[in-house]
């Protein structure tokens, strides 16, 4: 066998026997206010995840302008236009920075997804400790090397693509970085339960057998996150919020910390779960089965020197005593001894006929 898999994020070890590696996608949750940030962060901290992720983007060289300056009305908006609206949802250098030493005091993995160029210098200025691409960016060569090139943890989410979409992310970043993550995401906004596509798991472990994978889950609810871990992710980024009445487009599909608590909780359960694969006994079970299980008991009366039929054995309850796979030795042999009713047969208290 080879080398396990394995990938290495700030004190974190991610592999395939380690607990999985849990990221709360705050992304634009926040809604622009650093103090909500701050609450997130704390709060994301009490759920037992491992990491908290924001969204950087430079939103002047990101977009057209046709796009920047587009009309955007409406309930979630946060501005006139839609470069207004990215614009107030954006931190800068002093939001990062505070954001940085609470998730140190936290004890928090404390990263970004980068959406350009401009985003990665932001985000290398401050010593990010690892990348996230979204989907929209898994056909940018250009970005993906880019941020290869950073040396870097990455995580590429997968959402959108073909395998040869993926094979070729996977292909540009690799030679000059291994320290990659591919997610198997959907990339729709809740994701329906038939549009997992979970099994891609499973794929991606076969076609890329030195890389960490995981999922990036946008379906409403928590048990996705446990299917894709028994199926081999080791990485689970989902979206966190406050509160689902929060204004804003993530909020209704992220979870509160409620179910983020939970979704650890499972996840942790579930390394444990899985076991070593070597089916045996456990001390735990031995007082259930002693009532539960059953012996060979003499069915009746046996006078020594009697040839025990099977209508002479009877199988009952409690099981400390010959255990029913071993009748076969008891049929046709002499009891040495008298028997009474429900008394244990033992092989020691049998003779040859």
């Amino acid at each position: 066998m080879g080398e396990e898999r394995r990938l290495i994020i700030s004190d974190r070890t991610i592999s395939d026997s380690s607990y999985c590696f849990v990221i709360a996608e705050i992304g634009h949750n926040h809604q622009g206010s650093l103090d909500k940030a701050k609450e997130m962060f704390r709060a994301a901290k009490e759920c037992g995840v491992d990491a908290v992720k924001l969204q950087k983007r430079d939103n002047r060289s990101l977009y057209t302008q046709t796009l920047y300056n587009h009309p955007y009305d409406h309930e979630n908006s946060f501005g006139a236009t839609y470069g207004q609206h990215r614009e107030a949802l954006e931190f800068g250098k002093k939001e990062y920075i505070e954001l940085k030493h609470l998730a140190s005091e936290l004890g928090l993995v404390f990263f970004a997804t980068a959406f350009d160029l401009a985003s990665v210098d932001f985000l290398e200025d401050l010593d990010m400790p690892a990348y996230k691409i979204a989907s929209g960016d898994l056909l940018n060569t250009p970005l993906l090397k880019y941020v290869a090139g950073t040396g870097k943890p990455m995580f590429v989410s997968t959402g959108g693509g073909f395998l040869a979409d993926v094979q070729r992310a996977y292909d540009t970043v690799m030679p000059s970085n291994p320290n990659l993550c591919l997610l198997q995401c959907t990339a729709s906004y809740p994701c329906e339960p038939d549009e997992m596509n979970l099994k891609v798991i499973e794929t991606y472990r076969r076609s890329f057998p030195d890389v960490v994978i995981g999922l990036s889950d946008h379906q409403n609810g928590i048990a996705m996150a446990e299917m894709a871990y028994v199926l081999g992710a080791r990485v689970i980024e989902k979206h966190f919020t406050l509160s689902h009445a929060w204004k804003g487009t993530d909020h209704g599909f992220s979870l509160e910390p409620i179910g983020m608590k939970k979704m650890v909780r499972d996840l942790r359960r579930a390394r444990a779960a899985m076991g070593e694969g070597v089916k045996i006994p456990f001390e735990s079970e031995k007082k259930g089965l002693h009532r539960l299980g059953k012996k060979l008991v003499a069915a009746r009366a046996i006078e020594a020197g009697q040839v025990l039929s099977i209508n002479d054995i009877a199988i009952k309850s409690p099981n400390d005593g010959l255990p029913p796979y071993q009748i076969d030795k008891v049929v046709g042999k002499i009891a040495c001894r008298d028997l009474k009713e429900d008394e244990n047969i033992s092989l020691e208290d049998l003779g040859e006929a």
